[in-house]
């Protein structure tokens, strides 16, 4: 589960401040998702960021499975952040080099803490698992250059839940692709939210996949309000 209460977040801005966060609570469970839409600059990227623990906020908390994740130092937020958090961004920002399981298989060497590094033969047998899990079983050996945006993109998802994450973070994870593909890494994210029991939080500007999830957010001016139920029946 994530849980943010009361959540603020500023920057300075000359002699004043900008409040990109505004005393945000919100809450996802475990295996589901809640999708979160709004204006470009409303502070969507600033609360994900507030939400994956890259940025510690002003005022306010953030659990993370449990872990008051606001009272860590930067050391054991970044040791967090690589077990406990997957990122997926809208760029799947994959290492040209590397196959795709390589993908998934360099994140076990991110790990701080030596005893959470599995063994080879236990890493490779888990990136199979998910490359198999979003469809990509027969391009485990291809490099991204060899694999189209959509495929690209499977393989960033894959790579976010490498760790076994109890929180999933997706940023605008369509925008480089067509409405087909878009609607395939969309059923996908929720067929694995739920397979995995990981706690999503989505940012999306595609608000007809909105109806689909499970909570429905809008972010305007740093302030978080619920979609009603008419609001969705409008963007379905």
């Amino acid at each position: 589960m994530i849980d943010l209460s009361h959540v603020t977040l500023t920057f300075p801005d000359g002699q004043s401040t900008v409040t990109a966060v505004d005393d945000v609570s919100l809450s996802v469970p475990a295996g589901t998702t809640a999708g979160i839409t709004g204006p470009s600059g409303s502070g969507k990227s600033s609360l994900l960021a507030v939400a994956s623990t890259l940025i510690r906020p002003q005022a306010g908390t953030v659990h993370i499975d449990g872990v008051d994740v606001t009272g860590l130092g930067l050391a054991e937020r970044t040791a967090l952040r690589r077990t406990r958090v997957g990122l997926v961004f809208q760029q799947a920002n994959l290492l040209p080099a590397l196959t795709a399981v390589d993908q998934l298989r360099v994140m076990n060497e991110l790990s701080t803490d030596r005893r959470r590094r599995s063994a080879r033969a236990a890493v490779t047998e888990r990136a199979h698992e998910l490359l198999d899990a979003v469809g990509l079983s027969g391009q485990a050996d291809k490099r991204p250059a060899q694999l189209s945006g959509g495929q690209r993109q499977r393989v960033n998802v894959a790579r976010a839940l490498m760790n076994d994450p109890a929180v999933l973070v997706v940023d605008e994870p369509t925008s480089a692709l067509d409405r087909e593909r878009s609607a395939q890494i969309i059923d996908l994210i929720l067929e694995l939210t739920d397979r995995f029991s990981t706690a999503t939080l989505l940012v999306t500007h595609e608000t007809r996949i909105l109806p689909r999830l499970d909570t429905a957010w809008t972010m305007v001016d740093g302030r978080l309000s619920a979609m009603t139920a008419d609001e969705l029946a409008a963007v379905a």
